[in-house]
């Protein structure tokens, strides 16, 4: 997914990528029952953060090394990374609604800056809002469930019971 987003669009570093990623997980979790990637967000004031991801890329092992050039860039206000891929993207690793999701955010982000990024994420009654805004806790994680409506809750959860069996009758095969 990295690489996917490093190649298709403009200016990625580490917030717009932590962004895109988000919404990438949250909109699969919306449509299907679970994410794409299984990481967990928590509620930073810039927005969700994948904190076991940010964690990996401040100290990559070399297999991230390997397929990613990650650049540390200082300027006024800090530091910021770039990204930029060193191998293909693997389409054959995603499935077409997964593959159909990263287009769509790759089409609708790729000029987007990390200050849009932020913004994207911060509208009223989504899932960061909902929980860094009004219930107030800072640096929690933000739970999937928020990505659904009230009266998706029930039908996500159904599929994700048959996505999990139809996975443990593939195991058992």
């Amino acid at each position: 997914m990295i690489i996917f987003f490093a190649t298709n669009t403009r200016n990625l570093g580490k917030v717009k990528l932590w962004k895109l990623l988000y919404f990438l997980d949250f909109q699969h979790y919306r449509d299907v029952g679970r994410p794409v990637t299984g990481l967990q967000y928590f509620a930073w004031p810039k927005g969700p953060v994948p904190v076991e991801l940010q964690n990996e890329v401040s100290k990559p092992a070399d297999d991230m090394k390997e397929k990613l050039d990650l650049q540390l860039h200082e300027f006024e206000k800090g530091v910021a990374m770039t990204v930029t891929p060193k191998v293909d993207f693997d389409a054959s690793l995603f499935s077409k609604r997964e593959l159909r999701l990263l287009e769509n955010l790759a089409k609708e982000f790729c000029d987007s800056s990390a200050d849009n990024m932020i913004e994207a994420t911060h509208f009223e009654n989504q899932p960061w809002d909902k929980i860094f805004n009004v219930q107030g806790q800072k640096q929690a994680m933000i739970p999937y469930e928020l990505a659904s409506r009230a009266a998706e809750a029930e039908q996500i959860q159904q599929l994700q019971l048959e996505h999990d069996e139809m996975r443990n009758n593939f195991s058992n095969v």
